[in-house]
């Protein structure tokens, strides 16, 4: 299962705008227009994850924090195709060449047994993943308003089935300044135990570290309880 925040940015909106999805530093993508929504923005992540994605087997869950977005996808697609991409009053559906080519997409993902989910998030809420793609799409965004180059990420670098690289093993970096009483561990975990660690992080929004801190002090209330 890959764990995906997506965004998009708009200055103005319309405006200079851009999109971006985030697994982690190695696996992400961005770009933008030089004139655009911030409704194509949130929904052009969506899709260029899609796009990215449609050659492997992966189940994904996609972290946004449009409801727009969102329930296009799971809730008013299905009733848009039947009417031939119309809304109820009889005006063609927004942002119709990005819903068509979405649901495509989403039906070929379907067809590949791939389980593709939306979980919505709220925005700029310190969410890692949707501050990362938040952070994307808005620098996209700021680059085609000053005509400065795009960073446009590495891309998905993941193989086929493969997860995103999980700590192994889990390491945090030594802060500069330490915490007074505090210490660094490092420890050696197997490789379907970090990939554990790392899932659950991102389902709280969590770093690996923070959750196997979390871990272990759940396990040593736990045995140390007892023992009292």
């Amino acid at each position: 299962m890959l764990t995906v925040g997506v965004d998009g940015s708009a200055l103005g909106n319309p405006g200079p705008a851009g999109w971006a999805w985030y697994i982690d530093d190695s696996n992400w993508a961005a770009g933008g227009w030089e004139n655009s929504t911030n409704n194509r923005g949130e929904l052009s992540a969506i899709l260029e994850f899609l796009e990215a994605t449609k050659n492997t087997t992966c189940d994904a869950s996609i972290l946004a924090d449009s409801q727009y977005a969102i329930n296009s996808i799971t809730k008013w697609m299905p009733g848009w195709k039947r009417k031939g991409w119309k809304k109820s009053d009889g005006k063609p559906v927004n942002n119709q060449d990005l819903m068509i080519r979405l649901d495509e997409l989403m039906t070929t993902a379907k067809a590949a047994g791939r389980t593709i989910t939306f979980e919505w998030v709220r925005g700029h809420s310190g969410h890692p993943l949707n501050e990362a793609a938040d952070a994307r799409a808005n620098a996209a965004a700021k680059a085609f308003q000053s005509g400065t180059s795009v960073a446009s990420g590495p891309g998905l670098t993941l193989d086929n089935n493969s997860k995103p690289a999980a700590s192994h093993p889990i390491k945090r970096p030594e802060p500069t300044h330490k915490a007074q009483g505090s210490v660094t561990v490092h420890t050696q975990l197997d490789q379907e135990l970090a990939d554990t660690i790392v899932r659950y992080a991102q389902q709280r929004g969590a770093t690996p570290h923070d959750e196997l801190a979390r871990l272990i002090q759940a396990g040593m209330d736990a045995e140390y309880s007892t023992n009292e």
